[in-house]
């Protein structure tokens, strides 16, 4: 059973990272070795925040195992820091790995860039050229890493993949997992990459990603809000609620409605709170008594911020028309839900 070491960050969700390194190297037959780089603060709806580990750190890691083991096939991944880069270019320069396969980690499944300029200009100048291949996702060859797409053939400087074929989180990284096994085996570059490729596949005809539960909380969250708008406003409250932390709340909402779930509540109080100042003859205190608010003061206050318009104003300016409609433009409709999917009101 061969040793292959895999240096690069964590994935909280398994989908990719050192986790899915592990994952694809012993259902191939290796034993899979690590160090790791970077913490993600990451769920199905993407990387929220990364913790970089410090340097010596990576470099205690990378000693520790090599120094004991000595796997002759290393997977590079993750790299997000000069000094994360200068240790582990300093690693794979003193033990010479006979294998150097590199998965770059530039940008996240959002667009967002993961290596700054400086980062990625000392990868080209002193990384790639240790590499036995570079395996690049379509678009990211020539912008950022100055390599041609070669389909597997050398070009003299830096042996590079390009897979264009369009791949669920994660596949990429496990076809370089792969590749790194069938490399260490001692399969010609040609058939490891033909056999990890025919890998990939098995496991796109089978993969199920992890999917999260952000539709059913976000219906769930406008039901909660529906009951309590009167009483509560606060995104802790709903949260507790639903048995979630507001930050994945706020990161449901934004994802489903391109709203925040502050917006929502208040946009569906306003609506509550327009309604009864057009359709009854309550005073501005009554209804603000009824909605919450602590005085007629407070409820003023919270409708001009909302409308643009003083509640009184709104009344007489709604008045006789249903068509009326504030100064300042509302939000979009509330969604409903039908059947259980989240769809726009008629």
């Amino acid at each position: 059973m061969k040793t292959i070491l895999t240096i690069t960050g964590s994935d909280s969700t398994g989908g990719s990272g050192v986790q899915a390194d592990i994952r694809t190297i012993a259902a191939l037959g290796g034993y899979a070795v690590s160090a790791v780089t970077s913490i993600t603060v990451q769920n199905t709806l993407g990387i929220q925040a990364f913790h970089d580990l410090p340097a010596d750190i990576v470099k205690g890691q990378i000693e520790a195992i090599i120094n004991d083991v000595q796997p002759d096939t290393v997977k590079v991944g993750m790299i997000r820091t000069t000094e994360t880069l200068a240790v582990v270019v300093d690693a794979l320069l003193k033990y010479r790995p006979h294998h150097i396969i590199y998965d770059p980690i530039v940008t996240a499944s959002n667009g967002d860039r993961l290596m700054t300029d400086d980062v990625v200009r000392q990868i080209r100048q002193r990384l790639l050229p240790l590499c036995s291949m570079v395996i690049l996702r379509e678009g990211e060859a020539e912008r950022l890493f100055d390599c041609t797409s070669l389909k597997g053939q050398g070009n003299g400087r830096v042996r590079s993949l390009v897979l264009d074929d369009p791949m669920q989180h994660g596949l990429i990284n496990s076809f370089s997992s792969a590749l790194a096994v069938y490399l260490s085996q001692n399969e010609p570059m040609g058939q490891a990459i033909e056999h990890a490729r025919k890998y990939v596949r098995t496991l796109v005809a089978r993969k199920s990603d992890l999917s999260g539960r952000s539709s059913q909380l976000y219906n769930e969250f406008l039901e909660a809000v529906q009951k309590h708008y009167r009483t509560n406003r606060d995104v802790a409250f709903y949260a507790d609620c639903l048995n979630v932390s507001p930050r994945y709340l706020s990161q449901v909402a934004h994802r489903i409605s391109g709203k925040s779930p502050k917006s929502i509540i208040d946009h569906t109080l306003t609506e509550a709170l327009a309604c009864q100042l057009r359709t009854t003859q309550k005073t501005i205190q009554e209804i603000a008594y009824e909605h919450g608010f602590a005085s007629q003061a407070q409820f003023s206050k919270f409708f001009r911020k909302q409308t643009g318009m003083a509640p009184s104003g709104w009344r007489k300016a709604s008045n006789g028309s249903s068509k009326a409609s504030p100064s300042k433009a509302s939000p979009p409709a509330p969604l409903r839900m039908e059947r259980g999917v989240i769809t726009d009101r008629d």
